[in-house]
């Protein structure tokens, strides 16, 4: 690929009142810390903070006050251009009469259209088995089961409540004890053989259980080290998953659906939606791939660079609601953003290649949006939001773009799919 095919260097030059402006602004802020002898902070005349400091301690300061100006010149001077990719900005001269900022922009790339109708790409069929659905509605009567107290002793599938302490050589180690502990009997959360021998006890019942830790267990002075727990039943409880009765319909909170026919039919349909939906992403990213492989277009790597920052920083957001930060996950897997970013490039270019592919056809096919499609969308979103129109509109006045451009993009998609 031939990196540098799209890019293109703008010079923007700030002179004058502007520069000077900026000079005096960067004076200020540096002479209040500025210690210079027989002056207080902020009281050194400009020509004595010069002398000691020399006018060069200004250009970083002033610099970065004229750089949003000279970003909207630059977008000003240069409509015309298809800017692709975040601007690249680097000083190329200063000095006490001006800056001359360089943008190095990444242009829209030329894509040659191969082949996109007609294709010979293939939609799986969606069916739902009988299992699937008995699988999801266990799922549900699981969500919602008890444990209740019983009397009698411990059965597989129980929870008994324990208190139990654990002994090498008869003496207790760390990590070993714990009071009123729930544990699910056949859940093999503990060592192997423990859950076992509870079986069978009472709540009251006191028992020595002998087992011996796994030769790979972390703590190195117990591999493979047999120990003895002292363990007290404190309750036993059953887990009481609920039949599909009116109780459990009352429980499930589904309007219209109060017996076990209509819970059925409705998961059936969720299931399938679901296929669907997997189905139908399935089928527009082989279309996508199919049309790539006859269409001409070199990606720039500034674009590629950008789409993996926006693809690590949603990564960030998705580890931040597990209550995980991106610095947290470079720690824990020995890495990095730029790691990150490595690992990301091949779909980031995939995604920009089918974009750009898309944006062609929409322009090839003279597809265009009506404000009525618009405003329909509008009113799908604040129904699958449960919004009012005006709520959405406000939430969506920066980024009608997207939804005009997300409707275009299902239009070239009907030509497509033909």
């Amino acid at each position: 690929m031939e990196k540098n095919k799209n890019l293109k260097e703008i010079v923007i030059k700030i002179e004058g009142e502007k520069w000077e402006n900026a000079l005096d602004k960067a004076f200020k802020k540096a002479n209040a810390k500025a210690k210079i002898p027989g002056f207080r902070p902020g009281k050194a005349p400009k020509n004595v903070f010069i002398k000691n400091y020399g006018i060069e301690s200004l250009y970083m300061d002033a610099s970065n006050y004229c750089i949003e100006d000279a970003y909207k010149e630059m977008i000003e001077e240069n409509k015309d251009l298809q800017i692709a990719a975040q601007p690249v900005v680097d000083i190329r001269a200063i000095d006490e009469k001006y800056i001359e900022y360089v943008f190095t922009i990444t242009t829209k790339p030329e894509v040659k259209l191969g082949k996109y109708k007609g294709l010979d790409v293939k939609k799986e069929k969606v069916s739902v088995s009988k299992k699937e659905i008995e699988d999801a509605v266990n799922h549900m009567r699981e969500h919602y089961k008890e444990n209740i107290v019983k009397e009698g002793k411990v059965e597989n599938g129980d929870i008994a409540i324990i208190d139990f302490e654990g002994f090498k050589d008869g003496v207790a180690f760390e990590g070993g004890k714990g009071e009123n502990y729930s544990l699910e009997i056949g859940s093999n959360t503990f060592i192997p053989g423990f859950e076992e021998q509870l079986i069978g006890m009472s709540a009251g019942e006191e028992k020595d259980i002998n087992v011996t830790f796994p030769s790979d267990y972390h703590a190195a002075e117990l591999k493979g080290a047999p120990v003895v727990f002292k363990v007290k039943v404190n309750e036993v409880k059953e887990v009481k998953i609920p039949e599909l009765d009116k109780e459990f319909f009352e429980d499930l909170g589904m309007e219209g659906i109060d017996t076990k026919e209509a819970l059925e039919a409705q998961v059936k349909e969720n299931i399938k939606a679901s296929k669907e939906s997997q189905v139908e992403d399935k089928y527009i990213d082989a279309l996508l791939a199919e049309i790539a492989k006859t269409t001409e277009v070199d990606v720039p790597y500034t674009m590629i660079n950008d789409e993996e920052e926006r693809m690590v920083d949603h990564f960030g957001e998705h580890l931040s609601m597990q209550g995980i930060s991106l610095e947290q996950f470079y720690k824990y897997t020995n890495s990095n953003r730029e790691a990150l970013k490595e690992q990301y490039k091949d779909e980031a270019e995939k995604r920009i290649k089918y974009r750009l592919i898309l944006e062609e056809i929409i322009k090839e096919e003279k597809i265009t949006v009506t404000n009525d499609e618009i405003d329909k969308k509008l009113d799908e979103l604040a129904v699958k939001y449960n919004m009012t129109k005006e709520e959405v509109k406000k939430e969506y006045t920066d980024n009608l773009d997207y939804i005009k451009f997300d409707l275009e993009v299902n239009k070239a998609f009907d030509i497509i799919k033909g």
